[in-house]
Parts: structure tokens; C-alpha cells; sequence
């Protein structure tokens, strides 16, 4: 029991998860359709990124709570740049393998009769998603401290 009330009372996990929840929720007004698109909301990918935004809100909470010269918060920013790099490179690379995938399906199916399922592309995120996604950590982190 008291486990769960110290998980309940970390200050920064609580910032962090809202960070993250707050960005998957801005993803249902950045889609492509300029409409508001609520089961964005429940996918990996997209703008800006919840990833970026759940290491970033960490990382700035325990630089200001520990120092930003402390081993804590140079641990808390190495995983996060670590995060951010894959959310940006390797996830990105799966999306347009995704993207790939499914132009060879189309193309297939035009000339057979061939059916698949569309692979999901939406995985990665573009440099400037990483980017947004981690500067809205910081200013959560910020906000609520």
C-alpha cells in the first residue's frame, strides 16, 4: 500500500504523464485534415511527440529539483536525447518502410486479385514532431513545478 502511495505522490511522474497525456491530446487537432480528429488521439506517432514530451518533462523536473549539474539529471537526459533520437530515426525508418510496403501492395493488387491488410505507417516522427513534442515537456515541467 505504501508503494502505491509514493507512485501516487511523485510529483515528477505525475508531471510527466500529463505531459505525455497532453500531447497525445493535441494530436487530435494537428492532423492533415485540418479537422479535429479524436482517435488520433490513441496512435503512436504524429504531432507533436508524446514520447519527446514524457523523457523532456522528466529530465527538465529532475534538473530543477536535483540541479541540472547532478548525475540524476544527466541520467534523466542521456535516456531522453536516447528516446528522442529513436522516436525520430528507427520508429520513422519502420513508417516508411510502412509507406513502401503499401505502394507494393496497391501496385500488386492492380494487377491481381491480391488482398492485405494496409500496415500501419504513422509509427515515427519527423525531426520537427521530436522536437515539438520535447519542448512541450520542458514548458509542462515548468508550468507545474
Amino acid at each position: 500500500m505504501v508503494f502505491f502511495q509514493e507512485l501516487m505522490n511523485n510529483g515528477a511522474l505525475k508531471i510527466s504523464v500529463f505531459a505525455c497525456i497532453l500531447a497525445q491530446i493535441l494530436k487530435a487537432f494537428t492532423g492533415k485534415e485540418k479537422r479535429i480528429d479524436l482517435p488520433r488521439m490513441l496512435i503512436s506517432g504524429g504531432m507533436p511527440s508524446s514520447h519527446s514530451s514524457f523523457v523532456t518533462s522528466l529530465a527538465t523536473v529532475v534538473g530543477v529539483e536535483k540541479g541540472f549539474n547532478s548525475s540524476e539529471f544527466a541520467i534523466t537526459a542521456v535516456l531522453a536525447l536516447i528516446i528522442m533520437y529513436d522516436a525520430a530515426g528507427v520508429r520513422r525508418a519502420v513508417g516508411r518502410q510502412a509507406e513502401i510496403l503499401n505502394q507494393i501492395i496497391d501496385d500488386w493488387q492492380h494487377k491481381k486479385e491480391f488482398k492485405q491488410d494496409k500496415l500501419k505507417e504513422l509509427i515515427g516522427h519527423t525531426p520537427m514532431q521530436v522536437w515539438f513534442g520535447g519542448l512541450l515537456g520542458i514548458i509542462v515541467a515548468f508550468l507545474l513545478i
